[in-house]
């Protein structure tokens, strides 16, 4: 399949119309069609409903637009890493990284690593665990920092010495707020944001060993920014971890933590048996080196 027809096609899907998206790339509206109706012919599959002047993606397309644009950012990753030249290292590396203590120490291993290499750039996504090993599971992310626990068996990862504790974020002012600890019985009392990762669940409810039915979870979050707000209303509580508040440096955000404690550490992972391109592995021995110093 040529790289070139699928621009056309993502091109037709931006603009919803043959003559428009001809125009964008310079080619005769016949020509495009026919490209288009190759590719459907190639795929085995309508991507387009074709209706008077407009087109919409079908669900076959819908689906189809998000794998074209997959290949060719791999394909123009794949050419940035190949034009790198002996004597300096060069590149991109797609990190992905979930928002907790460990993001102080990556991103200034990053900050640090290209003091040294300026010629590598970075593409840094933030996600939940879920978002970002899907993510490199479909090679759009080379290596991921996630929350412990993750499957091992599919990846390779190295340990940080970064830990994180579990508990309440609150504000000042609340009765919570003035307790040392949170035990199960005050959280079943309690409105909840709770994490959507269900492993996220069942590692808290097991250390904690709560009935899930009994919880009050008023909503579930993957990123911390929009629960903070419901949370400094003073009507939620979200059952988190301490890196966030030092991350917001919010003066009315309280962390309690759990009784009896939960604490989990994070890993830096990436694919079996993938071949990791050279600015990624230096990248890798870096922050190994780095991690061993701070033990």
């Amino acid at each position: 399949m040529d790289t070139r027809v699928l621009k056309y096609f993502l091109t037709v899907a931006s603009t919803n119309n043959i003559t428009k998206a001809a125009q964008q790339l310079h080619i005769t509206q016949p020509t495009l069609s026919r490209q288009i109706m190759e590719l459907e012919r190639e795929l085995g599959a309508q991507l387009f409903e074709r209706q008077r002047r407009h087109l919409q993606l079908t669900k076959a397309g819908a689906l189809f637009q998000q794998r074209a644009t997959t290949l060719l950012e791999i394909v123009a990753q794949t050419k940035s890493d190949l034009k790198q030249p002996d004597e300096e290292l060069t590149g991109t590396i797609n990190l992905g990284c979930v928002v907790s203590a460990a993001s102080a120490f990556m991103m200034d291993a990053v900050a640090d690593f290209q003091r040294r290499y300026p010629y590598v750039r970075f593409n840094i996504f933030d996600g939940d665990g879920d978002t970002l090993r899907n993510r490199l599971d479909e090679g759009r992310t080379d290596i991921a920092c996630l929350i412990e626990p993750v499957e091992a068996a599919k990846y390779n990862y190295l340990v940080l010495p970064t830990r994180e504790q579990w508990g309440v974020i609150t504000v000042k002012g609340t009765p919570i707020a003035k307790r040392k600890t949170v035990d199960r019985n005050t959280l079943y009392k309690l409105p909840l944001i709770f994490p959507q990762r269900s492993i996220v669940r069942d590692e808290v409810s097991d250390v904690l060993k709560l009935d899930q039915a009994k919880l009050n979870i008023m909503a579930s979050n993957n990123l911390p920014s929009n629960a903070m707000y419901l949370v400094r209303t003073g009507r939620y509580y979200a059952v988190a971890i301490k890196g966030i508040t030092d991350l917001y440096d919010d003066s009315d955000l309280v962390f309690v933590p759990f009784t009896p404690a939960k604490k989990t550490g994070h890993v830096v992972v990436w694919r079996r048996n993938n071949i990791l391109p050279p600015a990624t592995e230096r990248f890798l021995q870096f922050v190994a080196e780095r991690t061993s110093t701070k033990k």
